[in-house]
């Protein structure tokens, strides 16, 4: 007897192919990130999140309410991302335990359509929504954390504390958007498992060109731009004292 191919054959060879290309980029990404951190778009953004704390600090802690909105609209997203990870968990979690549903025929699939590796492809999707959903919270942990600190009235919270809850944050927020990638493709897994390596190729160009930075990292200054608040308000106040000094100056004449 010889050796003959079947349908199943394609989750075993397609499926860990398009896995290992999705890992093999982040692993990349990972080494650029802490090599190179210029040559990638997180990098840039950290560097310019970190000079924006610097800057917010320069101001005095009642008018930092523009940095905690600032803050605020991140949470806002970070939660409303955090509850959708969640929700499709419990719907995924539903699926799985029903193992009557089947939305698409045996027919349509190109592939292994047993209930065992359906099983598999439910429990992949929801661990990558689970980490998703844990990779939100922290988010959201870190940026309540950045506004506690940066209210604070004495001003005695050294700049590093607040850029590193920054930061964290912000690299929690990078890594749930990855586990929601991760998720999309092996969504994919359901139609087959050639959409799903289609898929994986497809988002690795695609993340690839966003992910990529090419502008120079922007040299913020001391205080140029963070006291033009403070020197507005004290241009003001001199033109003011200097009107009243002239218009008592010619009362006296």
């Amino acid at each position: 007897m010889g050796w003959t191919w079947k349908e199943e054959y394609l989750d075993l060879i397609l499926v860990p192919f398009g896995f290992f290309i999705m890992c093999l980029y982040h692993l990349f990404l990972l080494y650029r990130y802490l090599k190179h951190p210029e040559t990638t778009a997180i990098g840039y953004e950290n560097h310019n999140k970190n000079a924006w704390v610097k800057k917010m600090l320069q101001f005095d802690a009642k008018d930092r309410g523009f940095a905690i909105s600032v803050l605020n609209s991140h949470l806002s997203a970070s939660t409303s991302l955090c509850s959708i990870s969640l929700v499709l968990c419990s719907l995924i979690g539903a699926l799985l335990g029903n193992s009557s549903t089947n939305f698409l025929t045996n027919s349509i699939i190109l592939g292994d359509t047993s209930k065992s590796t359906n099983s598999i492809k439910y429990i992949a999707i929801l661990s990558c929504f689970l980490l998703a959903f844990a990779c939100f919270v922290q988010t959201t942990r870190h940026f309540v954390h950045a506004c506690f600190l940066i209210s604070m009235p004495t001003g005695d919270v050294p700049i590093d504390c607040i850029q590193k809850a920054v930061i964290r944050g912000s690299n929690f927020w990078a890594a749930g958007l990855r586990a929601l990638y991760f998720a999309m493709t092996l969504l994919l897994w359901i139609f087959g498992p050639i959409p799903m390596a289609v898929g994986s190729v497809a988002t690795v160009m695609i993340l690839h060109f966003l992910d990529i930075n090419k502008d120079p990292m922007i040299r913020y200054g001391g205080n140029k731009n963070g006291g033009g608040f403070l020197k507005k308000i004290e241009q003001e106040i001199s033109s003011v004292v200097g009107g009243f000094e002239h218009d008592h100056g010619v009362g006296r004449q």
